[in-house]
């Protein structure tokens, strides 16, 4: 039977097959019948993340991570977490692991993009002194490749993950 609609080829590629509807006279057993016996790709995606989880757990047996096991069931004592599994204590020593690196990578973003900022204020800054007659220091190219971390490019990287670390403006 024609559709009334009109169609293109690129939109018939993308539409799901047509599967009718049963009539009243139809029986719906022969139907669930032939959708319980094929996979469903949830199904199917399901059993692979499930194969792909095990073999990670799996792979996590031969893993040592940077953070010492003895340093990982410390802190999960202290939070009062208790698991015999060193598979789990691994892979929550990854997750620490990958959280540090983050942290650590988004600090060297924030220094780097101080250092790249400062060139052109200290130019501004030569200028004007060697105006009023006082010669400023020179940029070489040793201090452009050497990126130095500061505690505010930490504190700015650890403020993206909701962690304070600024110290409070004034002491008493």
């Amino acid at each position: 039977m024609a559709s009334p609609y009109p169609t293109d080829s690129t939109s018939q590629q993308h539409q799901a097959p047509y599967t009718p509807l049963p009539t009243a006279g139809e029986s719906s057993q022969n139907q669930s019948s032939t959708l319980v016996s094929q996979p469903t790709r949830r199904a199917d995606e399901l059993a692979r993340k499930d194969r792909t989880l095990t073999e990670f757990m799996l792979m996590l047996d031969d893993y040592e991570p940077l953070i010492p096991n003895e340093v990982t069931d410390y802190y999960l004592q202290r939070a009062g977490f208790e698991c015999e599994d060193v598979r789990l204590k691994r892979l929550l020593s990854l997750a620490a692991q990958k959280f540090v690196s983050d942290i650590a990578s988004d600090a060297y973003q924030h220094a780097r993009i101080r250092t790249n900022a400062q060139p052109a204020a200290r130019s501004r800054q030569n200028a004007v002194d060697k105006a009023g007659g006082v010669a400023g220091p020179s940029m070489s190219s040793k201090d452009k490749s050497k990126t130095t971390l500061t505690m505010e490019d930490l504190a700015a990287a650890l403020n993206e993950y909701g962690i304070n670390a600024r110290k409070p403006d004034f002491y008493l």
